[in-house]
């Protein structure tokens, strides 16, 4: 008996503590805690962004082939898709905002550590842990925005995207403007790690564990989930990892050497081609409206419409290649379709994939697929340019693969997402 009153001490303390995360949260701590996530995976984008425009003048430096330049702008995907499926597995187990504290600070440590490479596996270790920190910070933020938003999950997502899609935006104009500045390609990563400390620093005492915490199932009435796969790998998942995995092949090997491109192919000058890969993040800022409406019309049917649209931009780019106007207005487009609609709807689908209990292991898988396919889009679109040009490399690969996405997206069932409107039993 002695010990039955602490052991009913402790069942109170767990659901008092529970209680308190469930509890309506301050408005004002729903949008400063909203603000620090979203300013967080702003850093984050741009730690990612600023290596492409300065690749150029990286290799130089180095010696580096244009293809372990891709393998160096794209590789740092591997560390953020090793990181997606122990860190989904995490944050629905242990305290999220501890684990978006952890990440920031590996990925921040990752991006200053860039400067001090003196080889290419140096380099490409740095990238890697850099990306894992990311890949860790992307799990835990988008299980805590999924389910405390988990009625609008789509448009929540969506605005984190608009955050990203700043970082892309600012990072490359930034970079190169800082680099100019300093007479040093080095400056800019030495400033954004220490911003993104800085932001670690401010989410330890600003972020509220009552946002990160929520617990999905208790808000989402009594409904049941039976209907659904009982396993978070399922076919929806399958699929859904499928056409993501293409994705960020796509982008990513569009975004790793864009700029080298630009300056190469049609000889912009670096500030020319800094500017057209900061309107890909410009478009980014389509994540509200992509986001909007994936919470709204048939997701399966708006992420084939978006990589249909991005096959058709991808023509666009490679195909006609254009003056710097154009260029502009077509990155501008690749933006909106690739990190305003398909990133957001591939991430908010990914997680109506499976059980709200599993939500974290929903983001992780979505970090994994997308990101892994992505670590290896800059080899292999350099590997395509050497051998056949920059034509047929963007046709096979920015023009062809979201073909087949499309055709993985007509496995998915949105009938099995646990937002689909169930009829009564008769």
């Amino acid at each position: 008996m002695a010990n039955a009153a602490p052991a009913n001490a402790g069942k109170v303390l767990a659901r008092d503590k529970a209680a308190l995360l469930q509890a309506p949260v301050p408005k004002l701590v729903v949008a400063t805690g909203f603000l620090v996530m979203a300013v967080s995976f702003m850093v984050n984008a741009m730690d990612r962004q600023v290596f492409a425009p300065l690749l150029p003048t990286i290799r130089t430096e180095y010696g580096f082939s244009l293809q372990q330049g891709g393998l160096l702008a794209t590789g740092f995907t591997l560390g953020m898709a090793l990181a997606g499926l122990p860190a989904g597995y995490l944050v629905d187990r242990f305290s999220r905002k501890t684990v978006l504290l952890v990440s920031i600070v590996i990925y921040s440590l990752g991006t200053l550590a860039v400067p001090l490479a003196s080889s290419f596996g140096e380099m490409s270790a740095y990238r890697i842990i850099s990306g894992f920190g990311e890949g860790m910070q992307a799990a835990a933020l988008f299980a805590a925005v999924g389910a405390y938003f988990h009625h609008r999950r789509g448009l929540a997502l969506g605005g984190i995207g608009v955050a990203f899609g700043a970082g892309v935006f600012l990072g490359p104009l930034l970079g190169v403007s800082m680099a100019t500045g300093f007479g040093s390609w080095r400056a800019p990563f030495v400033v954004f790690g220490l911003s993104g400390l800085a932001v670690a620093l401010i989410a330890a005492f600003t972020l509220s564990r009552r946002m990160t915490e929520r617990a999905v199932e208790t808000s989402v009435s009594t409904a049941t989930f039976d209907y659904m796969p009982a396993s978070p790998y399922n076919r929806n998942t399958a699929a859904l990892g499928i056409s993501s995995a293409i994705g960020g092949m796509v982008l990513y090997g569009f975004l790793g050497l864009y700029p080298t491109f630009l300056i190469s192919e049609l000889h912009f000058s670096t500030a020319q081609s800094a500017l057209a890969m900061s309107l890909v993040g410009l478009g980014g800022v389509a994540g509200l409206l992509g986001g909007w409406l994936g919470d709204r019309v048939n997701q399966r049917a708006l992420l084939i419409g978006s990589h249909l649209a991005i096959s058709v931009i991808g023509i666009l780019i490679y195909q006609v290649q254009a003056t710097l106007g154009w260029q502009c207005l077509f990155a501008f487009l690749m933006g909106v379709f690739g990190t305003g609609f398909v990133f957001p709807n591939s991430n908010s689908a990914m997680q109506r994939a499976v059980r709200p209990s599993q939500v974290g292991r929903g983001a992780g898988l979505f970090i994994t697929s997308y990101y892994m396919a992505a670590g290896f889009s800059g080899l292999l679109f350099a590997a395509l340019v050497d051998s056949f040009g920059w034509r047929q490399a963007g046709l096979w690969q920015v023009t062809l693969l979201p073909v087949a996405a499309i055709v993985a997206l007509a496995f998915v069932r949105t009938a099995r997402f646990n937002n689909a409107v169930q009829q009564p039993a008769h």
